[in-house]
């Protein structure tokens, strides 16, 4: 004998099945087969008209509020995850992954039927690894690890949510000494679009696993869980130093010739910015005591020739740094959420969405004097913006280009130009115009860019063609269609 709700997803799994490969599609679902769908679910299915609808459908860039998904799948289970890519199959409805809900391009969400895992978010330790669901956010991860004396190399955002984040690379700050947050992944448990769940390793689907470390989220399959490798944590040291913006050339000419070359412990980035008013900042996190830390800022302070207008260096505990990174210093851990009571919300939460438009370049070779002027040119332009450089090199450059799918590991920092409000899509498109000559065709795939040229090349490089191997393999229909999928 079986169940209801069993009997109800080997229908589905079974109807999908049927259809695989060959091209049908209904009519789309009606009314009922939705019904039936939030029926066979462990989690919560919410449509239009639902009292929750509209908190639902909106991710955490306010620009895509226009987006009406016919469904969102609050998925608690790897199986819930199989029966909604059995339906999206089986009607043909377009589907769409959504983690933490932060990319760029508006695709974590869609018109179709959006799979959220955010109600998998828990976070075990054990032994040295951290297996840690799909929706966890970053500020959870952070707390919870903590609590255990361990971290994981990741980033700087509370609400990103650790699946984005690891699929796509996961550029952060410890990743100088630790790698990426892909290179610590042992292993991940993801829903391919037949529905079946696999574990990949090493051992196990290693060519799938190859492409989930920086190939990007939404291509190959719904990510449900990963297994990490931790690192212990001990107090660090936080630095801000902040100079006149009539220093920002000399600033920004020595911090690319120190910040990549300094010790793995160093991880730093600049950011220039004009929001509101002109800024140049040079921030970041010391994996040691403030002594060793002072020593080597005084060489930055050197290569600039002159003091900074205002300074902060400060030894921290490891878990309130990141709340530091986090921009959530003076919050709690609950209030450092978007408020609410959808998974992933929380009912403290303090943190806003933002409306904004950004766009990414890795530097593979310093700036020229030509450049740093014309970069320097760009954010001293009216408007809302910044653009930060954060440091690469250490861990990250000592990984192979062609051993995970992230190929940038030559990349002395990365760059990203970010803009608020009116306005922001084209300072940002002006920007990146003007800085190509001297950063050349590189880009991070997390900062995804849907007015890229070129994009295959450009987030993957010579990658591109085994990634395409991969998903031809494991998704040879199609189902995981991203205006920019590989």
């Amino acid at each position: 004998m079986i169940d209801r709700r069993s009997f109800l997803r080997a229908s589905a799994l079974a109807g999908a099945g049927a259809f695989a490969g060959t091209g049908f599609t209904s009519a789309g679902p009606r009314p009922a087969d939705w019904s039936a769908l939030g029926r066979g679910l462990d989690g919560t299915l919410i449509r239009p008209g639902d009292a929750s609808y509209d908190n639902a459908r909106r991710v955490f860039n306010s620009a895509f509020d226009s987006v009406r998904p016919t469904g969102v799948a609050y998925c608690r289970t790897a199986a819930d995850v199989s029966e909604c890519l059995a339906f999206a199959r089986r009607h043909g409805v377009p589907v769409t992954s959504r983690s933490g809900g932060h990319s760029y391009a508006g695709w974590s969400t869609g018109s179709g039927l959006v799979i959220d895992v955010s109600p998998m978010n828990g976070v075990s330790h054990s032994g040295g690894h951290a297996t840690i669901g799909a929706g966890a956010r970053l500020v959870d991860v952070y707390a919870k690890l903590a609590a255990r004396g361990v971290s994981i190399p990741a980033g700087s955002c509370p609400t990103v949510g650790v699946a984005g984040l690891t699929l796509g690379g996961g550029l952060g700050v410890v990743s100088r000494r630790y790698g990426l947050t892909c290179d610590v992944l042992e292993s991940l448990k993801i829903v391919t679009a037949d529905g079946k769940v696999l574990t990949c390793s090493p051992n196990s689907h290693p060519d799938l696993f190859w492409a989930s470390r920086g190939g990007g989220g939404g291509n190959f399959g719904v990510a449900t869980s990963f297994t990490f490798r931790t690192h212990p944590t001990r107090p660090v040291t936080l630095f801000f130093l902040h100079w006149l913006w009539s220093k920002a050339s000399a600033v920004l000419k020595a911090w690319q010739a120190w910040a990549p070359a300094a010790p793995d412990a160093m991880w730093s980035n600049c950011h220039l910015g004009h929001d509101p008013s002109l800024d140049v900042m040079v921030g970041g996190l010391y994996l040691g005591g403030k002594a060793a830390c002072e020593s080597l800022l005084h060489k930055l302070v050197d290569r600039v020739g002159s003091a900074p207008s205002n300074r902060y260096v400060a030894v921290s505990a490891y878990d309130h740094a990141m709340m530091v990174e986090a921009g959530c210093a003076s919050m709690s851990v609950a209030q450092c959420h978007r408020p609410g009571t959808l998974p992933g919300q929380n009912p403290s939460g303090r943190l806003v969405r933002d409306s904004f438009s950004a766009k990414s370049h890795f530097a593979y070779t310093p700036l020229s004097s030509a450049g740093i002027k014309a970069l320097l040119a760009q954010v001293a332009a009216p408007g809302r913006h910044i653009v930060m450089l954060d440091a690469m090199g250490g861990a990250i450059g000592r990984v192979r280009p062609d051993a995970t799918a992230f190929p940038h590991r030559k990349a002395l920092f990365s760059v990203q130009y970010f803009s608020h409000f009116a306005g922001a899509a084209s300072w940002a498109r002006a920007a990146h115009a003007a800085m190509r000559p001297h950063f050349g065709d590189h880009a991070y795939v997390n900062y995804v860019d849907p007015e890229l040229k070129n994009w295959r090349q450009q987030y993957y490089g010579a990658n591109a063609a085994r990634l395409a191997k991969v998903k031809a393999a494991y998704d040879p229909g199609r189902l995981f269609r991203l205006p920019q999928g590989v």
